[in-house]
């Protein structure tokens, strides 16, 4: 699956990883899944992992109609969100560039890029995790992949 997810309710937090080649779909799906899940709140901090990406789909329009859609939810819910985006790679760059810019008139949402996973993490005040540990399910934390 390019994209699983897990929301950890108790941190506040949903940790995303894209894998393979992405696919717009499989981003609108999962966000889909996200918002509709019921340990889903506004404000959840966003760790997000392109590092184990090969390729996206380059549909710019269909990319910015997606975004353009989440922004609006992002907007009305009138609560800022914290989005680490992983990309350790050139190819997870461009596309962690792509997220980052289409988030430039969206106040409610604070994207800031990382290329090392530590980094990232302490950012989140997770720096004794990995994004692993964070996707693996243990005693007490709600999934969804």
């Amino acid at each position: 699956m390019p994209v699983r997810f897990r929301i950890l309710p108790d941190r506040g937090l949903v940790v995303v990883r894209y894998s393979g080649h992405v696919a717009i779909d499989d981003t609108m799906r999962a966000t889909r899944a996200y918002v509709s899940h019921p340990h889903y709140a506004p404000g959840q901090k966003q760790l997000v992992d392109f590092g184990p990406i090969t390729g996206y789909e380059k549909d710019y329009v269909r990319f910015m109609q997606m975004q353009a859609e989440k922004a609006g939810r992002f907007a009305s819910s009138r609560t800022q969100s914290l989005v680490v985006y992983i990309a350790p790679t050139a190819i997870s760059q461009e596309l962690a560039s792509l997220f980052f810019k289409s988030w430039n008139d969206v106040h409610n949402v604070v994207p800031i890029v990382q290329d090392c996973e530590i980094e990232a993490l302490t950012l989140l005040g997770e720096a004794d995790e990995t994004v692993e540990t964070l996707l693996t399910p243990a005693a007490g934390r709600q999934a969804l992949q």
